[in-house]
């Protein structure tokens, strides 16, 4: 079996597996979210002004008086519906909301506070892990457009190397002993027509992103001399829904040689490395933690040595939730295929310790392992194993 076939027939799988959990994991889902929200009393109006308040981790602002009977979460095909007082007795008419009297609400109760307030804060921590990460896997929040959005739909790979994000890794190779490699990058949204969600957002959405990836030499003989640096630019259109994530991007990839290099090397031959790629990339989230992924790229215009095709695979275990102050561990593993290496190429692993905020943001530290050709187009049929330490930041 060739290299292409293998690589192939591992996204094949990928692909498989992720069909099979479609439905288990949402069926769980709402099962679980059913019988929590049976024993949480839900406001339908609020006593003066005829707010709906929802607790700290509804993110979105869900429609009030119109169309509640195509989604949100106060339609009649909602897993919350049974749970919220008002619902099955009392319907407003004009509105299909349940008024429930002032008399009826405790005031104490966290529960009724107002979005965002200290208590409505709280009373969200109560909730089951993952509860925030489990109500949007349901779809029940309403779409709109959004100009700049907070947060990604298709978020980088934790072990991929030529990822839009800010992170180095200082690393010790058999032949080159200690490298020192930085990324230098990052991915926003431009424009989305989705929920509002930061955390975990649904819909589509267009990005922009951009990186430079810098090696430098620890040598003590030429300490700090830049070796070589790898730039990217692109622009991804990308779409979740659920626990499936969709990835369509145009992706510029060029490689440059350090001078310093270039002057300690002087029978070194540079190839101008570039690659103009339109990439597919497809995941899937077997629960909110673990995510497995595939991506083919093809370049419609070469220079160098570089081949148009390339394939990456991999998955990612990270927690999804915003992590305290002690954080939580993660797992990422990484295949890269790439056509002028017959379809060989490398395998990195990562793992430690990550802390997440409340936007998704991701801090990372641990082990870094590399092994196979390196990812720098100007050493692309270079072998190299490294073993190491790194930080990472992504957006």
């Amino acid at each position: 079996m060739s290299m292409v076939q293998r690589a192939l027939r591992v996204v094949q799988i990928a692909l498989i597996v992720g069909a099979m959990v479609w439905v288990g994991p949402r069926q769980a889902v709402a099962q679980g979210l059913a019988a929590r929200d049976a024993t949480t009393a839900y406001p339908s109006t609020y006593p003066s002004t005829n707010t709906q308040v929802y607790p700290a981790t509804d993110r979105a602002a869900y429609p009030s008086t119109s169309d509640q009977t195509s989604f949100g979460p106060l339609g009649p095909s909602s897993p919350y519906a049974d749970a919220l007082p008002g619902i099955s007795s009392g319907v407003d008419a004009g509105n299909g909301i349940g008024a429930a009297p002032a008399s009826s609400l405790p005031a104490a109760d966290p529960l009724y506070a107002p979005y965002g307030s200290p208590e409505a804060t709280s009373a969200s921590r109560s909730f089951a892990r993952n509860g925030g990460v489990d109500r949007s896997l349901l779809g029940d929040e309403p779409w709109s457009w959004q100009l700049m959005p907070t947060g990604l739909m298709y978020k980088s790979y934790l072990a991929g190397w030529r990822e839009p994000r800010l992170g180095m890794q200082i690393a010790h190779d058999a032949k080159e002993g200690w490298l020192w490699d930085s990324t230098l990058g990052g991915r926003v949204g431009l424009l989305r027509y989705g929920t509002d969600s930061e955390l975990w957002p649904e819909g589509w959405q267009l990005d922009i992103e951009g990186a430079s990836f810098i090696r430098m030499t620890l040598d003590p003989d030429h300490d700090r001399d830049v070796q070589a640096i790898d730039f990217r630019a692109g622009m991804p259109l990308t779409r979740r829904v659920g626990p499936w994530e969709m990835k369509l991007a145009y992706v510029h990839y060029c490689s440059h040689i350090g001078d310093e290099y270039m002057l300690s090397h002087p029978g070194f031959t540079r190839i101008n490395y570039v690659r103009e790629t339109l990439v597919f990339g497809l995941a899937a989230y077997l629960n909110p933690d673990f995510r497995v992924y595939s991506e083919a790229g093809w370049a419609f215009r070469v220079d160098g040595e570089a081949q148009p095709w390339e394939f990456q695979f991999g998955i990612d275990w990270s927690p999804a939730e915003p992590t305290n102050r002690w954080g939580a561990p993660f797992l990422a593993v990484n295949a890269h295929l790439r056509q002028e290496n017959d379809f060989g190429g490398n395998l990195t692993v990562r793992t430690g310790w990550q802390w997440r905020g409340t936007s998704g943001h991701l801090f990372r530290i641990g082990m870094h392992y590399f092994n196979g050709l390196s990812e720098f187009g100007e050493f692309y049929n270079t072998y190299e194993e490294q073993i190491g330490f790194g930080i990472w930041y992504d957006f």
